[in-house]
């Protein structure tokens, strides 16, 4: 049992440290996604698919130690919380500490990621409705009213207003 405690809690440091590097990553995207820049965005993602590669693979680990520690202990694997195997080390305070305090840094990660993924999306989520309404703005520039110019027959000939053409010229 020793043993796979060891091996969870070492899991459960490798996973902080992936954690804190996904983070960091989360945390670089947000001026990259102010300012707009595609390529360094671009990067900055394919980077944190990495780091997120290597969390599913400790997690899979950590369900494995897990699925382990709870048939030594007799217990359901998908109840078995880490809290309540904290509780259950009473005997083994040096264990119990160390599970703990790594839980509890696990899950203070865990937060900050969710709460910078939150405000990346808030930006990412501004960004599409800036684009979306310039998009419009073109759309209606299509649609600007005539002048009231006639020809000789009496029909109109007038021009849009505010457009010079209707194509986009990608040179200017």
């Amino acid at each position: 049992m020793a043993s796979l405690m060891e091996d969870l809690i070492e899991v459960l440091n490798q996973e902080c440290i992936e954690y804190d590097e996904l983070l960091g990553l989360s945390s670089k995207k947000t001026p990259v996604i102010a300012a707009g820049d595609l390529e360094k965005l671009s990067q900055i993602t394919d980077e944190e698919q990495i780091a997120v590669g290597k969390i599913q693979k400790l997690e899979k680990r950590r369900i494995e130690v897990m699925t382990d520690i709870a048939n030594v202990l007799n217990k359901d694997v998908k109840t078995l919380k880490l809290t309540e195997l904290v509780r259950m080390l009473d005997k083994r305070p040096s264990e119990q500490r160390q599970l703990a305090q790594v839980r509890d840094k696990l899950k203070s990660i865990s937060q900050h990621v969710r709460i910078v993924n939150s405000q990346n999306q808030e930006l990412l989520e501004g960004s599409l409705e800036m684009v979306q309404f310039e998009m419009n703005i073109l759309q209606q520039a299509g649609s600007a009213p005539e002048t009231a110019n006639y020809n000789k027959t009496a029909g109109t000939a007038g021009s849009l207003i505010g457009t010079n053409s209707g194509r986009f010229d990608a040179r200017q």
